[in-house]
């Protein structure tokens, strides 16, 4: 119970009771990360059944839907995009990349690319038809991205042995946590196909490639993963699944 006390109190803005961040309770934290995914979607999805229950127009109901995840989350996986951005965009030594991400200052790229990422975000949002198994596919969202990241996360290598997601990772048995991880992603990414085999696929194969981008990114620009890099994969991996939707219908209606 302390650790998915931990993981919501960490991962959300959802109130939750003060305990002891202790060892123990630290070693399967991330095991529930997915969970507060799974909260965010179901929000998600009460949003979406609203929307079209009113009629609520396109810009309205994108806007709503791109920010629900952010602040549900207190935006700190977008704070770890923007992070990620300003790094990337240094072309600096990887030494001088791990330091920019520990920087708390704000670079210009960072506003740039945060601000394009919103914009591409709403426009898919406006795009997307988000109504019966589609909603629920995209309400799924938050959840496949959050058991993908944890995954890498006590996976990959950490890039600089220290820091936020190091805090969660070091005390856990990793083999286990792998097992649980490996079982919420099979366990989503088989509702998702359940739900809608085309729209599911096409969610799955977003977030495919965004996992693809993120292996070989992170090893080539870091040697390895941070939690900065983890939330700039769960930022590009939700953007990934709702364009992946977007496209598809759109071939599904043209064809």
């Amino acid at each position: 119970m302390k650790s998915l006390i931990i993981a919501f109190a960490m991962y959300s803005k959802i109130p939750m009771p003060r305990v002891d961040w202790e060892k123990k309770a630290l070693s399967w934290a991330l095991c529930w990360f997915p969970l507060v995914g799974v909260v965010i979607g179901a929000v998600l999805y009460g949003w979406m059944a609203l929307a079209e229950f009113l009629h609520i127009g396109s810009a309205l109901f994108a806007a709503i839907a791109l920010l629900l995840p952010i602040a549900l989350s207190g935006g700190i996986h977008l704070d770890g995009f923007c992070d990620t951005c300003d790094a990337l965009s240094s072309h600096q030594s990887r030494e001088r990349k791990l330091e920019i991400l520990k920087d708390s200052h704000t670079g210009a790229f960072a506003i740039i690319c945060c601000v394009l990422c919103l914009l591409v975000f709403f426009a898919g949002w406006c795009e997307v038809s988000a109504a019966g198994s589609a909603a629920l596919v995209l309400a799924l969202g938050p959840a496949l991205s959050r058991s993908l990241s944890g995954f890498f996360a006590v996976t990959l290598p950490n890039a600089r042995g220290t820091g936020l997601l190091a805090t969660f990772t070091q005390p856990m048995d990793a083999a286990k946590a792998r097992g649980v991880l490996t079982i919420w992603m099979v366990v989503v990414a088989a509702a998702m196909l359940w739900l809608s085999p085309l729209t599911g696929g096409a969610a799955l194969l977003g977030a495919g490639l965004a996992c693809l981008y993120y292996r070989i990114m992170s090893f080539r620009q870091f040697g390895g993963v941070t939690g900065d890099l983890a939330g700039f994969f769960l930022q590009t991996c939700e953007l990934a699944m709702v364009l992946a939707v977007v496209l598809v219908q759109k071939l599904e209606a043209v064809l």
